[in-house]
Formats: structure tokens, sequence, C-alpha cells
């Protein structure tokens, strides 16, 4: 794990969603240990209640922490949790979008329509709405961060969970088109690839099984479950970097938290800032060194 107090991000404020279990509340405790305060979201009251609890043990005597219970597919519901964190702490200076939903699993004709368009509405809507809600905020202070959490099938193929697929890959292009808005700002807007994660949303795979999910997908889950799946510190490290001044500069990039040599970004934000590496692009013939298909 980073060791906090070089990041330096102590006093800051932070606004996580879906921070009430799993990867989000390891975020919400990364970011006590860094001496941030903090308001948490979830759907879930109960969830929530339990999370704010054990957070409060972590906590120094000076740090806050306040919870809101919000479904982040409700414009209504977004405002209201933007106005009691302002209202709260009289600034917000970084925002996690990490609530999300796998949605349906199956083939696309089967599957229940209603529950795809929710899928798009949490993953995709819900993370934009909310970004779109505290850019003004950023902008008049000058400085901001934005993380959000992009997740499988934002750049390959996830056969049979299509709505949580397409959710991920457009909320990556909307972190990249947003970057280039807000730059003059100073504001940072990145994703991040956590890799496979043991949570709650594994077991959802596996419950529903190879029929729904194909059986390449639930064979992957079993081994991943099996292994233990990727580490919550190696994903709240690069969420902790990003919410640092180390990472200045640095924005509309997918990172991923298990493959990319991000520590070293820092020596490289020229480059990083000037070509597209780390983003979402097109793949053509001449690329794969095939030299039928292009002009």
């Amino acid at each position: 794990m980073i060791k906090n107090k070089k990041l330096n991000i102590s006093k800051k404020v932070v606004l996580i969603t879906g921070a009430s279990k799993g990867l989000g509340y390891a975020i919400a405790v990364s970011f006590i240990k860094s001496g941030c305060d903090i308001m948490i979201c979830s759907r879930n009251l109960t969830d929530l209640k339990k999370a704010y609890n054990k957070l409060n043990l972590l906590k120094k005597s000076n740090q806050k922490i306040y919870y809101s219970v919000t479904d982040v597919s409700s414009i209504q519901q977004i405002k209201k949790l933007v106005l009691k964190t302002l209202n709260k702490f009289k600034k917000i200076d970084i925002l996690v979008n990490n609530a999300g939903t796998y949605g349906p699993k199956g083939n696309i004709e089967k599957i229940n329509w209603n529950q795809w368009e929710r899928t798009i509405k949490v993953n995709l809507l819900g993370s934009a709405f909310l970004s779109r809600e505290l850019i003004s905020h950023f902008k008049k202070n000058k400085k901001g961060k934005i993380i959000q959490l992009s997740g499988g099938g934002a750049s390959t193929p996830l056969p049979f969970i299509s709505g949580y697929a397409v959710s991920k890959a457009a909320i990556v292009r909307f972190v990249e088109n947003i970057s280039h808005e807000v730059k003059s700002y100073n504001i940072d807007i990145n994703a991040v690839a956590p890799g496979p994660l043991n949570t709650a949303m594994l077991d959802e795979v596996l419950k529903a099984g190879p029929k729904k999910v194909g059986k390449e997908m639930y064979k992957k889950s079993l081994d991943q479950k099996k292994s233990g799946g990727t580490s919550f510190d190696k994903v709240t490290d690069l969420i902790l970097f990003l919410s640092s001044k180390k990472s200045d500069g640095i924005s509309g990039k997918l990172i991923s938290a298990l493959w990319d040599n991000w520590k070293s970004w820092p020596n490289y934000k020229k480059v990083l800032k000037n070509k597209d590496v780390y983003t979402l692009r097109r793949i053509t013939g001449r690329d794969r060194g095939y030299k039928w298909g292009d002009k």
C-alpha cells in the first residue's frame, strides 16, 4: 500500500458512490487513513450505516464522515447528494464514481429490457450526471479530481452482460471527452480499470450460471473466485495517486490498476498529455500487420 503521507491529500473532501461494501468501502477506508473527510453513499441504508459505523472507528477526532442514501440513477437524488455534501463540508475536492451494477445477464433478445435500461442509468447516466453537477464547483475553484471506475467490457467484449459492457465503454469515452472540455481549469478526470475483483458482483455472475453468462465467463469467474482476484490495495493505491498533486495534468486516461506502471507516469506527463496512449481507439488492419484493409 502507498504511504499515504507522501501523497499529501489530508483535509481533502471526497465524495464516494457505492461505498457501503466491497471496493467502494475499501476506497473509503483508504481516504480515511489518508486523513480526508468523506461523504459516502449507497442505495441500501442498512449497509450504509454499517459502513459508516466501521469507518468512524478508523477516523481521527478531527475527521468528518457523513452518509447519504442515494440511488445514482435518480437525478433528483444526485442533486440532493451534492447539496448535502456542500452544506456539510462547504467544498468537494474529489469525486469517486464507484457505484455500478452488472444488470441482466443472458442473450440480448431474452433479457429484461427495463433492467438493461436501468444498468445504463446507473453505470453511465448516474456517473455522467454526478460529474456534470460537480464540474461547475470545480471550475469555480479552478481545481478538482474525478475518478471513474471502469470495468470488464469497456475495452473488450463481454457477451451476455451487454448492458454493463456498453455502459462501461460509454463512460470511458465520456471521461476522455470531458477531460478536453475542462483541461484549462486544472480538473483531472480519469477512468480506472480495477481488474477482476472478488466482490458481490462476482458472486452474482456465479449464481447466474453458465447458461446465462456463458461457459467462458462462468469458468473465468470460478477460477477468479479460487485465486482471490485483484487485491483491493492495488486499486485504492491508484485512486489515491489520482487524487494527489502527483497526478496533476494526467487526465482523460483509462488506467489499469493491475497492468499499468502508473507510479512512473509523473515523469512522462508531457507524453501523456500530447499522445493518445492509454485511451480507447479503433484498431485498423495496419495496426495488426494487414495491408489489405487500409487506404
